[in-house]
């Protein structure tokens, strides 16, 4: 019992002086829209973040601020797309399971 508390207060304390570092480059949001935070590594490659959560929902991605600097973000709005219908496409989402 004595060892198996002395590993995990180890163990613990191993990870508490880890220091704290952001690699997530994905994007937060919902249907409607969402925001990617700002690093030069999405530089280039921030559209292609949007429109990939955008197309959980069959929608595409519209831009609609880019603020370059730490600690800001991509805003986006999801909509979709010119000339959707949802009674013509009304098939897709029975085969998708919905949205």
């Amino acid at each position: 019992m004595r060892v198996a508390s002395v590993a995990i207060a180890i163990l613990a304390l191993g990870t508490s002086c880890l220091p704290a570092q952001a690699w997530w480059t994905g994007a937060r949001g919902n249907d409607i829209g969402g925001i990617i935070a700002w690093s030069p590594s999405i530089a280039h490659s921030y559209r292609d973040i949007a429109a990939a959560h955008c197309a959980h929902w069959n929608k595409v991605a519209v831009i609609t601020s880019v603020r370059r600097g730490y600690g800001d973000y991509v805003g986006f709005m999801c909509r979709f797309p010119r000339g959707y219908d949802p009674v013509k496409n009304r098939h897709m989402r029975a085969r998708h399971g919905g949205y």
